[in-house]
């Protein structure tokens, strides 16, 4: 699942791009050049590849504009995410077109000392990618399909609990961590007590004003923000893996 692997990556950069620089045009242009160079590292270039790297290709610019119309107007926050898991899914079913990593990254692996099949470290370096800007633009597309977010300048249930952008991809990461080494039980452990730390201040928004914003809908922002989330983590470790 090489050509999913490199998705991963060019969605990941493009968005991350996408963060730094308010230009359409920029991670309209990254997406590809990943998608390109991934292929020249990994030598993925027979007939095959080039099918599913130009799917892959694709279906990341598309993520991308998409992402950014759904941000700017606030309709239509299902789009990318069909778009996202058409490909996934495209990508995998047609998984057997692809070929094995070859090339420099094959060898890295080896040079570095690192005991890992060159496929494998691809697909974690994508979904470790994932869970950064893109797990949290899934996350955030998921809460406005479901109506847990307003309109850009309305008062939103994550004002009250701060640090979720940061603390989502230290959480998704730290999940994804545990998990290839084994260590679900503790992956769990981390689960609950987000759940935990976090009740208090879900609970004191009874005592405080937040506008038009309740304790409902703090409530239901950080159920289906947290399941989303988690889920995320989850799809990459069970690809990692």
């Amino acid at each position: 699942m090489s050509a999913l692997a490199v998705m991963l990556i060019a969605m990941g950069i493009a968005d991350v791009c996408r963060r730094l620089i308010d230009s359409v045009w920029v991670f309209v242009v990254v997406a590809p050049a990943v998608v390109i160079g991934c292929a020249l590292l990994a030598g993925l270039w027979r007939v095959g590849d080039i099918v599913l790297l130009a799917i892959a290709a694709a279906a990341a610019v598309g993520w991308t504009m998409l992402c950014a119309r759904a941000e700017r107007t606030g309709k239509r926050e299902s789009t990318p995410l069909v778009v996202f898991g058409a490909a996934v899914g495209l990508l995998i079913l047609l998984s057997g077109c692809g070929s094995d990593v070859s090339g420099p990254a094959a060898h890295w692996p080896a040079w570095v000392g690192l005991a890992v099949a060159p496929d494998r470290l691809l697909m974690v370096v994508g979904v470790a990618l994932l869970q950064l800007v893109t797990g949290n633009q899934l996350v955030r597309l998921v809460l406005g399909t479901v109506g847990a977010v307003k309109p850009a300048g309305e008062p939103q249930p994550s004002d009250r609990l701060k640090g979720g952008r940061l603390l989502g991809p230290m959480e998704r990461l730290l999940i994804l961590g545990l998990g290839l080494a084994g260590q679900l039980a503790a992956a769990t452990a981390v689960v609950a007590a987000k759940s935990i730390i976090r009740f208090p201040e879900i609970n004191a928004q009874k005592a405080r004003e937040n506008g038009d914003i309740g304790i409902d809908e703090v409530t239901e922002y950080f159920l289906v923000g947290s399941f989303a989330s988690w889920i995320v983590a989850l799809g990459g470790l069970a690809l990692a893996q």
